[in-house]
């Protein structure tokens, strides 16, 4: 890619298990020291299973806003998920990538996609309903 040509995802972890905010060596939090990009902004997925359950944007850590969800008991998706996926996203394009993760994914999320939604149009729509009667010999 050409250095002058900026990208909108930088970097990503893939259904890394919650218990990572567990692990404590020496009385630290051992994932803190390793996790560099995670201490950026951006979108993540929380996982109930393999399935998604949640998505999200931290605009100043994702490393923060993922040890909230993971460690505080009042959190609303405290006892939800076991696995997420983070993506460092240039801060430009968070709300972007949120809508389309949303937007894509049957989720918790109550929040509507900042991005606007096609709707099939009502004489397709009729077309499938006709055939689908057709289908089932309605």
């Amino acid at each position: 890619m050409p250095a002058n040509k900026k990208r909108i995802a930088i970097e990503y972890a893939r259904m890394w298990p919650r218990e990572v905010f567990d692990i404590i060596e020496d009385g630290k939090l051992t994932i803190k020291e390793t996790i560099g990009p995670l201490t950026k902004p951006g979108v993540y997925v929380l996982y109930r299973d393999e399935h998604p359950y949640y998505i999200g944007k931290a605009t100043s850590s994702l490393f923060r806003r993922l040890h909230d969800h993971a460690n505080k008991s009042t959190d609303k998706y405290f006892n939800l998920w076991n696995y997420f996926s983070a993506f460092v996203v240039d801060e430009k394009h968070i709300d972007e990538v949120e809508g389309i993760l949303i937007a894509a994914m049957p989720t918790a999320n109550s929040a509507a996609p900042k991005i606007n939604q096609i709707r099939v149009p009502e004489k397709v729509a009729k077309i499938l309903r006709k055939a689908r009667q057709r289908k089932f010999n309605l």
